[in-house]
């Protein structure tokens, strides 16, 4: 399922893939720039993440996602000694995991159309993985799938394994390999994702120090990512999330008291969405969700957003629109804000993905 809002229809501007960290190019993680939306005042700054401070007030609370990024893929050979990649995605209900099946390319590895249930592939050190069931299962157990219901057979517990014998997942935009460290934000406690919760990528150790001194708020919750369907957008299916007690309370009294919520990625609103009921009271859970932020699904739990930028097509984008219409505070004549602040980032350069450029979507006061 594709976006289908004011922004869906952009296009993507060849050459805007940040093909390597800030660090690759002379910056520090909090020097990558900032495109701020005012979506109430139809207004547009551009800054430097290091600046973020300015737009955040004491009492804001920050939701910061804190799962930290696997070595989830894997080099593999089929039975016949074939070579392939294997994407670990989401651990599942069993001990099952849903996983993608690549083959190897010129520069990143490319989607492999022809696994079928019952395949096994040998993995470093003796592993093993077998294939069982096309994830979603919507057909038939024989059909065609991107991603598989799989069984893993490892020698050894799970994040040991992958951090000896895995890499970080990469596309073909990022033209050469870099260690895992490149793919940990600084909130990472807990391994578990797919892909790099990349929002909170440029934040810093003294970004957040200064943050704190002035009074910000910031408050954990686990998110742990699957891998993205780049080459062919697709919704986001289960992702285990974890929304602590005490994050659920701070949410509800910041937003009791006035102050605003920002959301430090869409993972974050994602988690977030899943415990906040219809009032807009916000509870503790944890578990798999397969929520999908639209256009018949407003966001009750946030009033502002830290993101990256997000391609045409994409679901995030939706996701997106339902923040700025909460930020916008009823203003509908603003209602074509971020298709006017997606231009101004193509035609400044501002890069995409997750070593790219950052965008804050801010209301003036909470909701």
């Amino acid at each position: 399922m594709a976006a289908t809002g004011l922004i869906a229809d952009l296009e993507f501007s060849a050459g805007l893939e940040a093909t390597e960290p800030p660090e690759a190019r002379g910056l520090r993680r909090d020097e990558v720039r900032l495109l701020v939306s005012d979506v109430e005042t139809d207004s547009i700054e551009h800054a430097r993440f290091a600046d973020l401070p300015r737009w955040l007030s004491a009492g804001d609370l920050l939701v910061v996602n804190t799962s930290g990024t696997l070595n989830a893929a894997v080099s593999a050979e089929a039975e016949d000694g074939e070579a392939f990649e294997i994407h670990l995605s989401t651990r599942l209900p069993g001990g099952f995991w849903s996983v993608e099946v690549r083959h190897p390319g010129p520069v990143a590895s490319l989607p492999h159309h022809d696994a079928l249930a019952g395949m096994t592939y040998r993995l470093p050190a003796g592993g093993k993985i077998t294939v069982l069931a096309p994830y979603p299962l919507i057909e038939s157990v024989d059909s065609r799938s991107r991603l598989w219901i799989a069984a893993l057979q490892l020698p050894c517990a799970l994040v040991a394994y992958l951090s000896e014998h895995g890499f970080p997942i990469r596309y073909g935009y990022v033209t050469h390999s870099w260690p895992s460290s490149m793919y940990q934000t600084v909130f990472a406690t807990e391994p578990g994702s797919a892909e790099m919760p990349s929002a909170g990528r440029p934040f810093t150790p003294e970004l957040v120090t200064r943050l704190v001194s002035r009074g910000v708020e910031i408050a954990p919750l686990v998110l742990h990512t699957g891998v993205a369907s780049l080459e062919n957008p697709e919704p986001p299916y289960e992702e285990y999330y974890r929304v602590p007690r005490r994050t659920a309370e701070r949410v509800n009294a910041a937003r009791r008291a006035g102050h605003r919520v920002f959301a430090v990625g869409t993972t974050v609103v994602r988690a977030l969405e899943t415990v906040t009921d219809d009032s807009g009271a916000t509870f503790p859970g944890e578990g798999w969700t397969a929520l999908v932020i639209g256009a018949d699904r407003p966001v009750r739990s946030v009033t502002g957003l830290i993101s990256g930028f997000h391609e045409p097509r994409a679901t995030h984008l939706s996701l997106l629109e339902r923040v700025a219409a909460v930020a916008a505070n009823g203003r509908t004549a603003n209602a074509r804000h971020l298709e006017r602040a997606y231009g101004e980032a193509r035609r400044l350069g501002y890069l995409w993905h997750e070593f790219g450029d950052s965008h804050l979507i801010v209301a003036r006061r909470s909701i």
